[in-house]
């Protein structure tokens, strides 16, 4: 691997094969494709991602691999592998960052990815006083001023309690809330700027995700 190896050093970048690996699956998405190139899967896509998130741990603390194998139990699609590789830092449940990479370049993320709907009550409660709700406004509103994306789960029309003309209307739709950016695949995704780039926006959803562990928090509800 000529570039963005892992060299013993720390990391350096995720090589080419990183992405080549992805596309390929993306195209054969099964066990033969898989097992013949499980070899690439290791060295380049969970040997550098081991490293990066390793690197990253001292400021944003330790991150959870994502293992490669979809659970199709419930699924249509019965595709065996997932089509890219994510790590999360799980800062209280279901609540803290995300970085992945896949065939289409690099993502990185920060919020609340799913919600009981113990956390929803708090979530729309908080959003809706404007102690709270304004803060909200403020951090998500600079977010997009610098150019991520609020993504998550959201009604289409108005929560049940809430009027249309309701001035957070939009945040109190979603159900669960996070911000993310997506990096094409350029040169630099062979380098050690990857830390860069995770750790500058890692540190831009830090307010966002204060809130939400500070209003939402993890549930407190019985697990099924």
């Amino acid at each position: 691997m000529a570039r963005g190896t892992l060299d013993g050093m720390g990391f350096s970048g995720f090589p080419d094969e990183a992405f080549l690996f992805y596309e390929g699956l993306e195209a054969d998405n099964s066990k033969t494709y898989f097992a013949q190139h499980k070899h690439l899967y290791e060295e380049a896509v969970r040997a550098p991602m081991l490293a990066l998130t390793e690197e990253l741990a001292a400021e944003f603390g330790p991150a959870h691999l994502f293992r490669p194998y979809r659970d199709v139990r419930f699924a249509k699609d019965k595709t065996p592998y997932k089509t890219h590789q994510g790590a999360f830092v799980e800062v209280m449940p279901a609540i803290g960052l995300y970085v992945e990479i896949s065939a289409a370049g690099l993502s990185t993320a920060g919020g609340v990815y799913s919600t009981a709907a113990d956390q929803v009550a708090r979530y729309r409660a908080a959003v809706d006083e404007d102690v709270s709700g304004k803060p909200l406004e403020s951090i998500t509103g600079a977010l997009t001023g610098e150019g991520y994306e609020l993504r998550g789960d959201r009604l289409k029309t108005r929560p049940r309690g809430f009027e249309e003309d309701h001035p957070r209307i939009e945040l109190l739709r979603h159900r669960s809330l996070y911000a993310g950016m997506r990096f094409e695949p350029q040169e630099w995704v062979h380098t050690a700027r990857v830390r860069e780039r995770v750790e500058r926006t890692w540190r831009a959803y830090g307010p966002l995700v204060e809130w939400l562990c500070a209003h939402v928090r993890g549930s407190e509800l019985p697990r099924r």
